[in-house]
């Protein structure tokens, strides 16, 4: 559990302060004892020269070089969080603000401070979420060409293409949020892909989501980030937020060649020179069940993440209002009432042929497949109506 210490030097800037703040300033900062004092007085100055009325509070996530003492000699309230990750810093600093506006910013010098008032004023211009804009403004030195040209801009691409968000620098340290949205929001990430979730939740809730071109200056003390770890848990979040592109969409194009495949068989369609046989029918079947079952976990992902994580997806909501438990169970008694029907042909032939020897392989492999999908699908079907048992009424 975190803590917030009040030391002497926090409590005596506090009592010169207003009451109530009007602006957070919230530093997560793990072993940053070279630059930490500089950021947290450099906060201080811009507030001041704007006439702000804040707080700046450092979150020591357990470090190790007195970071958290030299942040208190420097006027910062200290919140102690335990729990390492970029995220947990940063849920017990959002936690501890008391601002109407919360900005936040690196311990390591990387974001000029002198920057926070015009967040604030886009804040007091209506804005819900600012993003600083780093990436025309980087300066020599400051971002490793694999983070500059390869990780953000692919990464930003990928959170577009998935929640449109429209933002440009997805992963900029440097952002600002009204106090009063983080009910909204409902973050939860604990490390380094907090970034993208709140830009995430951000656009999902439809708040309204600006962006301010920054500079990004070389930073100061020993970089904590892991370019490819931390890379690999911002994609891994991205695809696990979006059933879509990880479930629906990919099962959809498996189930749809192999639809394809199994109806050039039994046409016997010459394709590429030759035609195609038993084996292909039988991959074609493969291909059909398998797309079927991705189709359904998508589906049981999207009602999991709207009934248990209050995940907003016009798609799937769009879904759930048009089809029940009984369309699902017709769709699936369907494709099963077509393979026994298919199965009572093949053993209608085999009678005819007095119990002698058959060789309809490629419907036998057709009723065997229509079987099993018409089973997945009715299966699914009250696998998703049970998950829907937790919808509110």
């Amino acid at each position: 559990m975190s803590t917030v210490q009040q030391t002497p030097a926090a409590r005596r800037i506090e009592h010169a302060l207003p009451r109530r703040a009007e602006v957070s300033v919230v530093i997560p900062c793990l072993n940053e004892a070279e630059s930490i004092e500089a950021c947290v007085r450099a906060a201080w100055k811009a507030l001041a020269d704007a006439a702000l009325a804040g707080e700046v509070i450092v979150v020591d996530n357990g470090s190790e070089d007195g970071s958290a003492e030299l942040a208190d000699a420097a006027g910062a309230h200290v919140v102690r969080e335990p729990r390492r990750g970029y995220g947990s810093a940063y849920l017990a600093g959002f936690g501890a603000a008391q601002g109407e506006y919360i900005v936040m910013a690196d311990a390591d010098l990387t974001y000029d401070f002198n920057e926070i008032p015009r967040f604030v004023e886009q804040l007091r211009d209506g804005g819900e979420l600012v993003v600083g804009d780093r990436m025309d403004n980087i300066q020599p030195g400051a971002m490793p060409w694999l983070h500059r040209y390869v990780g953000n801009p692919i990464l930003t691409g990928v959170l577009n293409l998935f929640f449109r968000t429209g933002v440009n620098d997805a992963h900029c340290g440097m952002r600002a949020l009204r106090r009063e949205v983080l009910p909204a929001l409902e973050l939860r990430s604990t490390g380094m892909e907090f970034a993208s979730e709140m830009v995430i939740r951000a656009s999902k809730a439809n708040l309204e989501i600006r962006q301010l071109p920054i500079e990004y200056h070389p930073r100061g003390g020993e970089s904590k980030l892991s370019s490819f770890r931390d890379g690999w848990r911002h994609l891994r979040f991205l695809l696990v937020h979006s059933p879509t592109y990880l479930f629906i969409l990919p099962g959809l194009a498996i189930a749809g060649v192999g639809t394809l495949i199994v109806l050039t068989v039994l046409t016997q369609l010459d394709l590429l020179g030759r035609t195609w046989d038993l084996h292909s029918m039988i991959g074609g079947a493969l291909l059909m069940i398998v797309g079927t079952q991705i189709l359904a976990l998508g589906l049981c992902a999207h009602a999991y993440g709207t009934y248990f994580m209050s995940e907003k997806d016009a798609w799937f909501d769009r879904m759930r209002a048009r089809f029940r438990l009984e369309h699902g169970l017709l769709l699936g008694g369907g494709f099963i009432l077509a393979g026994v029907v298919l199965a009572g042909v093949i053993a209608g032939i085999w009678i005819d042929r007095g119990f002698g020897q058959l060789s309809e392989e490629r419907l036998a492999v057709l009723a065997a497949t229509l079987l099993v999908v018409g089973l997945q699908i009715f299966f699914s079907s009250f696998l998703l109506s049970i998950l829907g048992l937790r919808r509110p009424r």
